[in-house]
C-alpha cells in the first residue's frame, strides 16, 4: 500500500507565528482547552508534553498522538499509534505578518483502496474542521504572554 496525503485548507490564527508554535508544540497546553472536546466522541484523555492518549467512541483501544519532530515557527510532526491503519500528521506555521500566521495541517495515511473511496472526503472535512479549530484557539491567553 502506498501512502496517501490529505491537506486541509489554509486557515489564519490572530497571533504572531512564536505564539501559535509555542502552544501548539506543547501538548500540555490542551488542558486549557479540554473542556472544549466533545466527551460524547473523545473521552478518557491523558495529556503529557509530548503524547496525548484518548478513547474515542466506537474504537476499543486508546489512540495515541505523539509528537515526534519540531521545526521551531515552521512545523509540528505527529505520529498516530494505535490506529487501525498506519497515519501521521504535522501542522505548518507561516506568519505573514506580526499579527497573521497560516496554518496547514496535512495527514497522510496508508489507507487501503476501499477505505480511501469511502473516507476521502471525511478526512478533508475533518482536517479542515481541525484547522479552523486551531486557527480560533486564544493563543494570547494560552500562551502564558501578553
Amino acid at each position: 500500500m502506498s501512502e496517501n496525503r490529505y491537506e486541509s485548507k489554509i486557515t489564519r490564527a490572530i497571533a504572531p507565528v512564536g505564539q501559535v508554535y509555542g502552544v501548539l508544540s506543547n501538548l500540555q497546553n490542551l488542558e486549557k482547552v479540554k473542556h472544549l472536546i466533545p466527551e460524547d466522541k473523545v473521552n478518557d484523555i491523558e495529556i503529557r508534553d509530548d503524547a496525548i492518549r484518548f478513547k474515542i467512541d466506537g474504537l476499543g483501544q486508546k489512540i495515541c498522538v505523539k509528537i515526534i519532530e519540531r521545526a521551531e515557527n515552521n512545523y509540528i510532526k505527529f505520529a498516530l499509534e494505535n490506529m487501525p491503519v498506519q497515519a501521521h500528521f504535522w501542522i505548518q506555521t507561516k506568519e505573514v505578518a506580526p499579527d497573521d500566521t497560516r496554518l496547514k495541517l496535512t495527514l497522510g495515511a496508508d489507507l487501503p483502496m476501499m477505505f480511501r473511496m469511502m473516507l476521502e472526503q471525511k478526512i478533508r472535512q475533518g482536517l479542515d474542521q481541525a484547522a479552523d479549530m486551531l486557527a480560533q484557539l486564544p493563543y494570547d491567553k494560552m500562551s502564558g504572554q501578553c
